[in-house]
């Protein structure tokens, strides 16, 4: 197991749990990153922050801060 923000683009990983509750936490949750859902590390940006993931058809920019939040489990 290991954080959304040690992933390297390309990779996929499913979201096992959060570091924390927090307001922004219970946020990502709204936005799709809930337990058990599978996410693609798709890019930086060029100063490499935010990070940008896929979950489902929807994409979403994190701040590589707010992605240490997010525990995720490496997809084969």
């Amino acid at each position: 197991m290991t954080v959304l923000s040690k992933l390297t683009p390309g990779q996929r990983a499913r979201v096992v749990g959060y570091a924390e509750d927090s307001p922004l936490v219970r946020r990502l949750t709204e936005l799709g990153l809930i337990p058990g859902r599978e996410i693609r590390y798709v890019r930086n940006a060029p100063l490499r922050d935010p990070l940008e993931i896929q979950i489902g058809a929807s994409y979403l920019s994190l701040r590589h801060a707010d992605a240490s939040l997010v525990a995720v489990e490496l997809e084969d």
